[in-house]
C-alpha cells in the first residue's frame, strides 16, 4: 500500500494529510517543535461543518525510516524547499536511495522548486494546489473550502506522462481534492504564480482599489517578462476538465477570514516566500536581458518591512512603491474594471496636430462605451491674445461642465486614452488631475494596446451618458507662469517635450520663432514611449530622466502649447515624481516678443 509521507506540516501539508488519512490512506506527517508536539494528540481540524480531531500520524523527521512503496510530498515553503531535498534525497530505501527509488511530489509556489528537487530526484512530480487553508497556531488548521477541499493540477516534471500518478491522483480525488493529471505542469506553475504575485500586498496593504491596481500592474509586468522568456501559462479555468464549481469556500464558525499565505508567515514569525513569487518574476525577466521594476520594488519593500517589524502600511505607501498604479493601467487590468462593480468612465481624446478628424476616428471604432472628448473645444480655453498660447487652460467651471456632461463623477475612476499612445489624452489626465479628481489614469497604448489584447471595440455614436457630479476646484496639481519657467530653467530643472529639431530651432511648423527657452534641457515627448507605444519600464524610464537630471530638485515641463508636456508630467508622475507644467509652453512664450530664445543642441 502506498504510504504518503508528507514534509511539511503548515496549512497545506496538514490539511492534505487530515484528509488522505480520513480516507483511509495511509500517510506519515513530517512536522517539528511546538506544531509537532500538538499534533502528537491530534490535529486540531477546523471545517465549514464545525471542528474535528483527526489522529494523523505524525513524527520528526529524524524517526522516519523511508520504504520502497512511499511517496515523498514536499509541503514546505518554496525557501525551504532546497534543504529539504537535500536531507531526503540520500536517506536510505533498503539498499538504495530516496532520490534513486521513491518518486517526490513537489507543491511549492513559484518556478524554481522542480528544477532544484530533478538535480537529486530520478522522478519528481510538479503540483498546482489551490488550497485556502490557514495555520497560524501549533496544531491547528483552518480548512474552508467545500465540498472540494482543494484542487490539484499534477504532472511529471518538465513534460509528459508518467503511469503512476493515475493512482496517485485517485488517491487525491478521495482525499477531496479535485485533481487532474497535464502533460506540461510547467505552464500551470506559470499560471499560478501569476495569480499569488500580490501575497505580499495582502501582507502589508489595506483591501481596496489601489491594492487592486497594484496587484493587475504586478501581473501585468510578469505576463510581459513571461512573453519575452517564452513562458506561456495555462489558463486553469478555461483549460481544465475539473468543475470546479465544487470547489467553494465557506465561512468557519468563530473564525475571521485571514490573509494569504505570506500574511500567514509574517503573522508567525516566519521568513516569507517572496523572493519566490515576486522574486521569480525577477530573476526571469534578468536571465533575459531584461528588468521587472515593480515586482522588484514590492519584493524589496516587503523585505524592508519584515526588517523593521513594520507590518501594517497604508496607501500612501503602496503609492510610494508602485506610483503609476496612479498613472497607467493595462489593457487587462482595464478590462478588469470594467467587469467589476465600479467600472471607470472611458473618455476617448484622439487628437494630433493637423488632424481635426478626432470624432470620425472615434465614430470609427472606440472603447465600448468610450466618450468622445474633443481636445480643441473641451480641453482648451481661447484667448484672442496669442500670449496666452495655442491651448490655455479653460476655466474651471466650463471644465466641470464639460466632465458632467462625459458622465465623470467623484466615486468614479475616469480611465482616458488615444491612438497615440496618450500624447493627447494626457491632457485630459492632467487637466482633470488638476481640476481635482483623484482617480484618472492613462491606458498605456492606448486603442492599439487594447486591440492588441484582443479586446472588443465598438463603431458608431455613443449615447450620452447619465451626467456626472464631479466638483473641480482646480489647483491640485502645479503649474508655472512664463516667468516662474524661465526662473527654473536657471535654478532648476525644465524640460522642453517638443520634438528635438524643434528645440535645436531647426525647424518650427507653428509658432512664430524658433528654438527654446533658455536653459530648458532637452527631452522630447516620444521618448517616454517604447517601441510599441507604451510607457517605458521603470528602469528604463528611471534612467532616461535622472541622466536628464531628474533627481531632489524642482522639476517643470513645457512643450508646444501644453498637451505632450502633460504626457511628460504622466510620465515622471509614474515614477514618483512630481513635476509642474508651463501651460502657455512654446506657442505663448514666443509671442511675446520680450523673451529671449535659445537654439542648438544647448540649454
Amino acid at each position: 500500500m502506498t504510504r504518503y509521507v508528507i514534509i511539511g506540516a503548515g496549512a497545506v501539508g496538514a490539511t492534505l494529510a487530515a484528509e488522505l488519512h480520513t480516507a483511509g490512506r495511509s500517510v506519515l506527517l513530517v512536522a517539528r517543535g511546538a506544531h509537532l508536539e500538538a499534533l502528537r494528540t491530534g490535529l486540531r481540524y477546523l471545517r465549514p461543518d464545525g471542528e474535528h480531531r483527526v489522529a494523523v500520524p505524525v513524527a520528526a523527521a529524524e524517526d522516519v525510516e523511508l520504504a520502497e512503496q512511499d511517496v515523498l510530498v514536499l509541503a514546505t515553503k518554496a525557501q525551504d524547499a532546497e534543504a529539504a531535498l537535500a536531507d531526503w534525497a540520500w536517506r536510505p530505501v533498503k539498499d538504495r536511495t530516496a532520490a534513486e527509488v521513491l518518486p517526490v511530489i513537489t507543491l511549492q509556489n513559484g518556478l524554481d522548486t522542480e528544477r532544484v528537487a530533478l538535480r537529486r530526484f530520478a522522478t519528481v512530480y510538479g503540483a498546482v494546489i489551490w488550497s485556502p487553508t490557514t495555520y497560524l497556531t501549533a496544531g491547528e488548521v483552518s480548512s474552508p473550502a467545500d465540498p472540494a477541499v482543494g484542487v490539484i493540477w499534477i504532472g511529471p516534471h518538465p513534460t509528459g506522462t508518467d503511469a503512476r500518478l493515475a493512482a496517485i491522483a485517485e488517491d487525491l480525488r478521495a482525499a477531496r481534492h479535485l485533481t487532474e493529471v497535464v502533460p506540461d505542469i510547467e505552464r500551470w506553475k506559470a499560471a499560478k504564480l501569476l495569480g499569488i504575485l500580490a501575497n505580499g500586498l495582502d501582507a502589508l496593504y489595506p483591501e481596496g482599489p489601489v491594492r487592486a491596481r497594484a496587484a493587475a500592474a504586478l501581473r501585468a509586468e510578469a505576463r510581459a517578462v513571461y512573453a519575452a522568456a517564452g513562458v506561456e501559462p495555462a489558463d486553469p479555468t478555461g483549460e481544465t476538465g475539473l468543475d470546479l464549481a465544487a470547489f467553494r469556500t465557506h465561512p468557519i464558525p468563530g473564525r475571521a477570514p485571514t490573509g494569504r499565505s505570506t500574511w500567514q508567515s509574517l503573522r508567525r514569525g516566519v521568513p516569507p516566500e517572496t523572493d519566490f513569487l515576486n522574486g521569480e518574476i525577477v530573476l526571469l525577466a534578468r536571465l533575459h536581458g531584461g528588468a521587472a521594476p515593480r515586482n522588484a520594488a514590492v519584493q524589496a519593500r516587503l523585505h524592508r518591512a519584515v526588517h523593521a517589524e513594520s507590518l501594517a502600511l497604508d496607501e500612501g505607501d503602496l503609492r510610494a512603491v508602485l506610483p503609476d498604479v496612479d498613472v497607467l493601467v493595462d489593457a487587462a487590468g482595464l478590462a478588469e474594471e470594467l467587469a467589476g462593480p465600479t467600472p471607470p468612465v472611458l473618455l476617448d481624446v484622439r487628437w494630433a496636430l493637423g488632424d481635426p478628424h478626432g470624432r470620425e476616428h472615434h465614430r470609427a471604432g472606440h472603447l465600448p462605451g468610450a466618450v468622445y472628448v474633443d481636445l480643441d473645444t473641451e480641453l482648451a480655453a481661447h484667448s484672442a491674445d496669442p500670449r496666452d498660447g495655442r491651448h490655455p487652460l479653460p476655466v474651471v467651471a466650463d471644465l466641470q461642465t464639460a466632465a458632467r456632461r462625459w458622465g465623470v463623477s467623484a466615486e468614479r475612476p475616469v480611465v482616458v486614452y488615444d491612438a497615440s499612445g496618450g500624447l493627447a489624452a494626457g491632457r485630459a489626465w492632467w487637466l482633470l488631475r488638476w481640476g481635482g479628481h483623484p482617480d484618472v489614469r492613462l491606458l498605456d497604448g492606448g486603442l492599439p494596446a487594447w486591440q492588441a489584447a484582443g479586446l472588443p471595440v465598438e463603431a458608431g455614436e455613443v449615447p450620452d451618458p447619465e451626467p456626472g457630479d464631479v466638483v473641480l476646484t482646480g489647483g491640485a496639481l502645479p503649474v508655472l507662469t512664463a516667468d516662474e519657467a524661465a526662473e527654473l530653467a536657471r535654478t532648476g530643472l525644465l524640460l522642453d517635450a517638443r520634438a528635438g529639431e524643434r528645440y535645436r530651432g531647426e525647424v518650427e511648423p507653428v509658432d512664430p520663432r524658433a528654438g527654446h527657452i533658455p536653459g530648458a534641457v532637452s527631452a522630447p515627448t516620444g521618448d517616454n514611449l517604447d517601441p510599441s507605444g507604451r510607457f517605458r519600464n521603470a528602469g528604463e524610464q528611471g534612467a532616461r530622466f535622472a541622466a536628464l537630471g531628474v533627481g531632489e530638485g524642482p522639476v517643470g515641463v513645457y512643450c508646444g502649447s501644453g498637451v505632450t508636456a502633460a504626457h511628460q508630467v504622466a510620465a515622471l508622475a509614474a515614477l514618483g515624481v512630481e513635476a509642474a507644467l508651463y501651460p502657455g509652453s512654446w506657442s505663448a512664450w514666443s509671442n511675446d516678443p520680450q523673451r529671449p530664445a535659445a537654439t542648438g543642441e544647448q540649454p
